[in-house]
């Protein structure tokens, strides 16, 4: 039975509960099926054929989530964009080999337009194709260099959702192109949950949506949760139906998860772990407060190399369509992590990438940013390295206060909080201050 139609089922057993709610409207698994079906005739009537490559321009809404589903259907190729990544359209549009696009408005109405002369037949593609099988195209965020087009096979992305799990009351928080927002969704209406959108991601947006609509589960990055708890949005709205906060897509600070457990004492917290490559992991946290993070499953294996997460899983992507095959020979994937392992148990220490190399020792930025955090009057704080002729790097932070103060200030204030807490090549040579804050659109933490 393909996914969609077992999917489809169970929207019937569950036919009168709220699947969406957008713009503080709720669209029952009845209405979402029968939306499915319009779209289903509406693509086909604008020329989309199985193994199109469409894009659904859009966010969480009924209309953008029952068009993704009746592209599944027809074995076509979802590329979802958000509209916050909206500058990089048109080579996204390129590098995804677009024949179709859907813009969704914001009155959840659809438009289907052709594309004219994105298609190149790019092998992977028409591996996809031959196989008559949906897929997935996701955009890397970019931060190494020019964003990579993930492919993946839909039905081995998919699969894992068969099993019943638990159901919750879910804000999508993290993007509509995101991995880890489509695992969200899918996740949620596997298990015939309720998908709950936000109309932006600031503090007290999502905390006002928590409150009205009752939300349970938070899926989230560490930077925002910091950016919730250091402006006590937390303490002005009723968050107390929220049953579980999941966390990732970047190191959380210990600092940070300290402050969340006292905040929300009778949430669960759990560390996730996924890459666009991949998916997302099945995980499980040692404990609320504990930053070590058992993961895998049925479908991944993993094990460390030289101190760097390799990974192995049933549901990896076909391959890039802008860059070579990041495999080796016998299907291991280098996630680029740094961990340590302990038991059963991986702490994460940050991308090799962020390493910071001051004369052959090295830095790991998350360590610095925790202990700057903790300084009284700083409200985010990042850090990376900076090339340097006799040390080949130096650390530099961008602090972001509360209170303006110059820079030469801030620099010895923080030597003066670091002496004694970090080894004195951690500790910046280089301090700015800064205003804005220091998370990208996707809320992860700026470090390029």
């Amino acid at each position: 039975m393909e996914h969609i139609d077992w999917q489809l089922q169970r929207f019937g057993e569950g036919a009168d509960r709220a699947a969406i709610i957008w713009r503080d409207r709720a669209c029952d698994y009845s209405e979402l099926t029968d939306r499915y079906r319009q779209w289903l005739g509406r693509l086909e009537a604008a020329g989309v054929r199985p193994g199109d490559s469409v894009g659904v321009l859009s966010d969480f809404s009924p209309g953008a989530v029952s068009c993704l589903l009746a592209l599944l259907k027809m074995r076509c190729v979802l590329v979802p964009l958000a509209w916050e990544s909206r500058d990089q359209h048109q080579a996204f549009f390129r590098t995804g080999e677009l024949d179709h696009r859907v813009e969704i408005d914001d009155q959840d109405q659809g438009v289907v337009a052709r594309v004219e002369e994105h298609r190149r037949n790019h092998p992977l593609m028409e591996r996809l194709r031959a196989a008559g099988k949906a897929g997935l195209v996701l955009f890397s965020s970019g931060s190494t260099g020019k964003p990579k087009a993930i492919l993946h096979s839909l039905p081995e992305l998919l699969n894992k959702f068969r099993k019943p799990r638990h159901c919750y009351r879910t804000l999508t928080f993290l993007l509509f192109d995101h991995i880890g927002g489509f695992n969200t969704l899918f996740y949620t209406l596997a298990n015939l949950g309720c998908v709950v959108a936000a109309a932006d991601r600031s503090v007290p947006s999502v905390c006002a949506v928590i409150e009205k609509h009752r939300v349970e589960l938070l899926p989230t990055s560490p930077s925002f949760l910091n950016l919730m708890l250091l402006s006590g949005a937390h303490k002005s709205y009723d968050l107390s139906s929220l049953k579980l906060i999941s966390y990732g897509t970047e190191v959380m600070p210990e600092r940070t998860l300290r402050m969340a457990n006292a905040a929300f004492p009778k949430t669960r917290f759990l560390q996730t772990y996924g890459l666009s490559e991949l998916g997302i992991l099945r995980s499980k946290s040692e404990s609320d407060e504990s930053l070590r993070v058992r993961i895998g499953g049925e479908d991944y294996e993993t094990r460390v190399t030289d101190g760097r997460l390799q990974i192995r899983a049933q549901s990896s992507m076909l391959g890039y369509l802008n860059a070579p095959s990041p495999f080796d020979e016998d299907g291991w994937f280098d996630t680029g992590d740094s961990v340590i392992r302990e038991g059963d148990y991986y702490r994460i220490l940050g991308r090799q990438s962020d390493i910071i190399n001051v004369g052959g020792q090295k830095v790991y930025p998350a360590e610095v940013e925790q202990v700057i955090a903790e300084m009284n009057g700083v409200i985010d704080v990042s850090v990376k390295g900076e090339q340097h002729l006799l040390m080949g790097q130096v650390v530099t932070a961008t602090v972001q206060v509360a209170e303006p103060v110059p820079a030469v200030q801030m620099r010895k204030r923080i030597a003066e909080h670091c002496r004694g807490r970090l080894q004195p090549f951690m500790i910046p040579v280089k301090v700015k201050v800064a205003t804005e804050g220091q998370v990208n659109y996707r809320f992860k933490k700026i470090r390029r």
